[in-house]
């Protein structure tokens, strides 16, 4: 409403079907223009060799076939508004005439020498990111900054779930007057369904379901097992999932079959590990103490000594471990649900040389290429059972090895 009555440019986004036509000519309606013409072309459904003669006109006898003048949208429409549908499917050549007439107002017709004026408020409308194709060259900048002066976003249907049953009311009402029945009325549940649908058609699905319903149902009140019934699509949910785009993608998934094989490999490993310090504390009698209680009177100790100060004649934290690990309630044997600890003898630190930590590696890379080198080892260089181990194919490894010249 608040652009309406200006003449500036208005670049509409949003999905198919969003109703992107219908705000245009709602701006139109509510603008100065609105008692003269007011025409939407689709640019992607005329072929690029006559929309130049289809938006300025031809002269007579301009190319083959061109047998009369012909006036041009942009001529017929001057003083009204045309809305431009799909303005990314146009070529390159019509964009530069076109950022012309919106930045002058002139244009010539196609066989002319004759430049001629107009005054009309151009909408346009596009469906794809126009950002995208300026980076691919097949959408000028320039024309893209000149027609996004003003720019609105239509939100698809399924990021606006309270206007779906308005709208549906909306299509009942109009179809029940051009078929001269009742309208369409929906139980709880069966609203619940319509919501939750994700209307990948968006209003223009919902328009025509709206449509199907009044025809098809006996029934004017629709209940959810009815619903399905007629339009059993509406339990759908599309969920998000990987694509296969191209051959890349192929790779790359093999590829992340390997690291999960790794994370699998590794999982048992941590699992082998566990039982075996299991075992070791089990076979070597080890004691396991009591890690929460061990906790408690430490944080009772720290307490203590910040209220008393370092009073000589207090106890140690050892004397107090000491004193309670002779106490019945204080056991320092090895619960259920507490993580044990491996309490070595003394005579552990002659039996075990000092130890060096070694950051492990954390590069995908590297585990790809140890992944690789133990599968040809287990399978003594034989690379179709390597391949087939690993879950990928045959001439991703031979690639692989030659890539990490294994």
């Amino acid at each position: 409403m608040r652009v309406a009555s200006t003449d500036l440019t208005v670049l509409i986004n949003g999905e198919s079907g969003v109703g992107k036509e219908a705000f245009s000519k709602i701006i139109h309606a509510q603008s100065s223009r609105k008692h003269n013409n007011f025409i939407a072309i689709n640019c992607g459904a005329i072929p690029g060799g006559t929309i130049n003669s289809e938006l300025f006109g031809h002269e007579k006898g301009a190319f083959t076939g061109a047998t009369a003048e012909r006036k041009g949208y942009f001529e017929t429409v001057d003083g009204g508004t045309i809305f431009l549908d799909e303005i990314g499917e146009m070529p390159l050549d019509t964009q530069a005439y076109l950022l012309r007439i919106l930045e002058s107002g002139e244009f010539i017709k196609v066989g002319s020498s004759k430049v001629l004026k107009t005054n009309v408020r151009v909408l346009a409308a596009t469906n794809v990111d126009l950002l995208d194709k300026i980076k691919n060259g097949k959408f000028r900048e320039d024309l893209y900054y000149r027609l996004n002066t003003v720019p609105i976003r239509v939100p698809a249907l399924k990021e606006r779930r309270e206007d779906i049953y308005m709208l549906f009311r909306k299509f009942a009402t109009d179809f029940a007057d051009k078929y001269r029945t009742s309208p369409i009325q929906l139980e709880d549940k069966a609203r619940l369904l319509i919501e939750n649908y994700s209307w990948p058609g968006n209003i223009r699905e919902l328009r025509n379901m709206s449509e199907q319903l009044s025809v098809l149902a006996e029934d004017r009140f629709l209940t959810a097992e009815r619903l399905i019934e007629l339009v059993p699509q509406i339990t759908q949910r599309n969920l998000p999932a990987i694509s296969k785009q191209d051959g890349s993608n192929s790779d790359s998934f093999q590829e992340r079959e390997i690291l999960y094989k790794l994370l699998f490999d590794m999982k048992n490993d941590m699992n082998d590990l566990k039982s075996l310090v299991f075992e070791l504390i089990k076979s070597n009698d080890l004691s396991v103490p009591n890690v929460k209680k061990l906790k408690q009177l430490q944080a009772h100790n720290s307490n203590r000594s910040e209220g008393l100060g370092s009073r000589p004649d207090s106890p140690s934290v050892s004397d107090q471990l000491s004193s309670l690990s002779n106490h019945d309630d204080f056991d320092f044997k090895e619960e259920e649900h507490n993580q044990p600890i491996f309490i070595p003898s003394e005579s552990a630190h002659d039996t075990y040389d000092s130890m060096e930590i070694v950051e492990e590696s954390l590069s995908l890379e590297d585990m790809e290429k140890d992944m690789i080198k133990k599968a040809l080892k287990k399978h003594k260089g034989r690379r179709k059972d390597a391949s087939i181990d690993l879950g990928i194919s045959e001439r991703t490894l031979y690639r692989k090895i030659k890539q990490y010249e294994i």
